[in-house]
């Protein structure tokens, strides 16, 4: 009864089972027996579900030893028992417990099987071993042992057989067997490399090394040889051996090496016992010199004889010659030995180069006295004239068409240099005097007077309006300038009168203009140049001294005909900064401003002003003054336009300048042609301006406008006389203008620029004359815009300049008086190009009309604004 309560207190239970049914209850709790465990295990068995069964059972069961199955399972129960439940758990557990119970005697019973088979396999292995392995293993380490010693033996024969070679080796090279030696070193050092573990291969391998070291030597040797006894077979064993060796490019920079050494032994001879037979003596000095100090005995000697001659008062042909000579003798050392005679090269440098200052201040002098007394009249040359055909420029040998101008014609090819040597490999000597046939040659460049033919100068007198004033060949469909050939159809008379509109110089051929002075200048560039192609080493000097020529014709030029102070005050922009800064330039730098020497002066400032050349004068033969010839037109023409030939023949020249510039002083030559020779051209302006400022009557137009009641009440038809009377200036300047082009011919853009000037000159007139006006209606404003509409329309007639200059400048000044106020002020800010009085007198003028007193002073102040920065 006590355990019944145990089990009850167990269980939760207060009280003792009161039924049959309660204490069967607590009878299905006790454990199953070991035969229910067997009749468990007796059932068949699904697998599955055997192990499922397992899976089921909970983590608990297996935490540790100490664990209380009975407790456990008795907490579970609840307070209320019911038998069915119990009883299906209860065999739940039995399931579970039988289940895991086969699954630990399973594998105890592998266990026990494992200890069997490892123990019956430890007790054969021992049977084993001291039955069979240690004796077999033993007849194998034997063998094995048996097979090295025999593998070392055929290894020391091999060894043996390689310490020999040296003999064979030996033998081969006596029988100079090159390639066979060197295939038996290469085949040894293989078979040596497989024995490199042994210490004796070492050695053996130093002495096969030190073997092709010899054989490179002799073979070095045998190369040497070839030089000067050629053996082809001999050569061909050679070849092979490097070849073998994998050295075929030393082969060929040894062999250049002992040909250059064998021509230079041998040569040294030849100039040593020239030197030492030219000496006198049996010195053996020379023999202990080089080779290139030996090459320069001939230079000293030639540079003490020129240094000890004074070169000065040589002529420049004679000075030339020897230059000539000289510069031979560098160019056959160069060719010869490689030496570029820098002893003899400067000893000439500074020769010439005090050579050439004397003789280009000579020539500077003459070029200024050649410009005082010329005349500026045209030297009549040929139209199809290029400086190739002067003496002095035949040295460029150039071959070029001479339809093309310079200017235009391609920068020549240079042909494949022929050296000296190659040049007198046959026969006779660089040095020998040349005949010199300058003398026998002509020049066919100057025309007779100007003309192509007789022809051409009778019809260059006739009438303008006439087609005689026109040559024959212009008259042509094509003409060639070469041969004059022409086909036999000639152009009408309408293309011909519009062309001779355009340009004044179809009564002439169009050859270029230039003069006397001009074709001496160039003459002279052809002399420099010939000295620069002699010697390059003074291309900078020769360059720097041609720039001086040209800086000192354009100064010459704009001094004679361009300088005028009332220029700049136009504001038009005839002298452009650039031609301002070039003349500038050319006054500080080349040009003597002083009358006479200060004797005060420092030396540096008399050293100076040697270097400078005195401001030339214009010739008193020249008139400039005179209106019949507008002025001088003729000269200014002829000065300006050979300024321009002479600016394009140095365009031309500017490849070659620049080929022998050295490369350090070649900003120096761009600086020259973009800063002094491109501005030639714009001398054209104000030398122009100032015959088309006096062409007109500029000042009787004003007096004539003056004259004029601009406020009318009505709208006239008819336009004012001024307008007549400057239309008739400009007929008569056209007549002028044709006049001086029978004279000399006036280039197409010198009509143009020259056309131009007059308007703009005439259109400011216009507009000043209408800043003169007091008062003004809207009629008056309406009649202006009528003259120059009818000033316009007669005016096209005459020129075919387009459009006209400056016809806005006009229009828009009297389209103003029609702004308001706002509009006004805002047009006075817009348009400065207009001065102070020609703004006020506008503002003044339309007091009234539609502006008032307030508006008019606004708008003055406004052109206060304006012109007080120009103050």
């Amino acid at each position: 009864m006590q355990k019944i309560k145990s089990l009850m207190t167990r269980q939760g239970l207060k009280s003792p089972p009161e039924s049959l049914s309660d204490l069967g209850a607590i009878e299905s709790l006790r454990v199953p027996g070991k035969e229910e465990f067997r009749e468990l295990r007796e059932q068949p068995s699904d697998p599955q579900a055997e192990q499922e069964l397992i899976n089921s059972i909970e983590q608990v069961y297996f935490s540790t030893d100490s664990f209380d199955i009975v407790r456990y399972e008795l907490e579970k129960l609840p307070p209320v028992l019911n038998l069915q439940e119990l009883e299906e758990y209860r065999d739940k557990l039995k399931q579970q417990q039988a289940a895991e119970l086969e699954r630990v005697t399973s594998l105890q019973t592998g266990l026990q099987l494992a200890a069997v088979i490892c123990t019956n396999g430890r007790r054969h292995l021992n049977i084993a071993k001291e039955g069979f392995t240690q004796a077999s293993l033993g007849l194998l380490a034997n063998q094995r042992k048996r097979q090295l010693l025999i593998g070392l033996l055929k290894s020391l024969r091999t060894i043996k057989t390689l310490q020999r070679t040296d003999v064979r080796l030996s033998e081969m090279l006596e029988e100079e067997d090159y390639p066979g030696a060197i295939q038996l070193c290469l085949e040894c050092q293989k078979a040596a490399s497989t024995f490199k573990h042994y210490s004796c291969i070492s050695e053996l391998n130093s002495k096969l090394q030190d073997t092709l070291e010899q054989i490179e030597e002799q073979l070095d040797v045998a190369l040497s040889k070839i030089c000067k006894n050629f053996d082809i077979n001999h050569y061909t064993k050679v070849q092979q051996a490097y070849r073998l060796l994998g050295k075929t490019q030393t082969a060929m920079d040894q062999l250049h090496m002992h040909f250059t050494q064998a021509i230079h032994n041998t040569v040294f001879q030849v100039v040593l016992g020239y030197v030492e037979l030219c000496a006198g003596n049996t010195d053996t000095k020379f023999q202990k010199l080089q080779y290139k100090d030996l090459c320069t005995d001939v230079q000293l000697k030639v540079k003490t004889y020129l240094l000890g001659t004074d070169l000065s008062i040589f002529k420049y042909d004679d000075f030339i010659f020897v230059l000539d000579i000289i510069s031979r003798l560098m160019q056959v050392g160069e060719e010869f030995c490689g030496s570029k005679s820098e002893v003899l090269q400067d000893s000439i440098r500074k020769q010439s180069v005090n050579y050439f200052k004397n003789y280009h201040r000579t020539r500077l002098d003459e070029l200024r006295m050649f410009l005082e007394n010329e005349t500026w009249e045209l030297c009549p040359v040929k139209s199809n004239f290029s400086i190739l055909q002067l003496h002095e420029f035949k040295f460029m040998e150039q071959s070029r068409s001479p339809s093309v101008s310079p200017s235009k014609q391609p920068s020549s090819t240079s042909s494949k240099t022929v050296t000296l040597f190659e040049q007198y490999c046959s026969g006779g000597n660089p040095f020998e005097i040349q005949a010199n046939h300058k003398d026998e040659e002509t020049e066919d460049v100057l025309a007779s007077n100007g003309y192509e033919s007789d022809e051409q100068e009778k019809s260059a007198y006739q009438e303008y309006d006439s087609d005689s004033d026109v040559p024959e060949e212009l008259k042509r469909d094509y003409v060639d300038e070469q041969t004059g050939d022409a086909p036999v159809k000639s152009v009408s008379r309408e293309t011909l009168k519009s062309r001779k509109k355009s340009d004044y110089s179809l009564n002439k051929v169009n050859a270029p203009i230039l003069t006397n002075t001009t074709l001496n200048v160039i003459r002279l560039v052809g002399k420099y140049m010939q000295m620069m192609n002699i010697l390059k080493p003074i291309a900078f000097d020769v360059i720097h001294f041609m720039s001086q020529l040209f800086d000192y014709y354009l100064y010459a030029i704009y001094t004679f005909f361009g300088r005028n102070d009332s220029l700049e005050s136009t504001g038009l922009g005839l002298s452009s900064s650039r031609l301002r800064t070039t003349l500038n330039r050319i006054q500080e730098s080349l040009i003597d401003m002083e009358v006479s020497a200060d004797p005060t002066a420092t030396l540096t400032a008399a050293e100076e002003r040697k270097e400078k050349v005195p401001s030339p004068h214009l010739s008193h033969l020249v008139v400039l003054t005179s209106g019949d010839t507008l002025y001088g037109l003729a000269e200014r023409v002829v000065a300006t336009e050979s300024l321009v030939f002479l600016a394009e023949q140095f365009e031309f020249l500017q490849p070659h300048l620049d080929a022998v510039m050295p490369a350090v002083k070649k900003p120096f030559l761009q600086q020259f042609y973009s800063q002094t020779v491109s501005t030639a051209s714009e001398l054209r302006k104000p030398i122009y301006w100032i015959v088309a400022g006096k062409a007109i009557d500029y000042e009787q137009m004003l007096l004539l406008m003056a004259n004029v009641k601009w406020d009318v009440k009505e709208i006239m038809s008819q336009h004012n006389i001024y307008v007549d009377a400057l239309l008739k200036e400009f007929e008569q300047f056209n007549m002028r203008l044709n006049e001086v082009s029978k004279k000399v011919r006036i280039p197409l853009p010198v009509s143009n620029i020259l056309w131009e000037h007059c308007i703009r000159l005439a259109n400011r007139t216009i507009v000043e004359g209408y800043a003169n006006v007091k008062k003004c209606s809207n009629e008056g404003r309406a009649l202006m815009q009528l003259d120059f509409q009818q000033f316009l329309m007669k005016l096209e007639k005459l020129t075919d300049i387009r459009p006209i200059p400056d016809k806005e400048f006009v229009e828009t000044y009297i389209k103003a008086y029609y702004l308001t106020e706002n509009d006004m002020e805002r047009w006075i800010k817009e348009h400065r190009e207009y001065s102070t009085k020609q703004l006020i007198n506008l503002v003044n003028v339309c007091l009234g009309s539609h502006i008032n007193k307030k508006a008019r002073q606004k708008l003055l102040s406004a052109v206060d604004d304006i012109d007080r920065p120009k103050r």
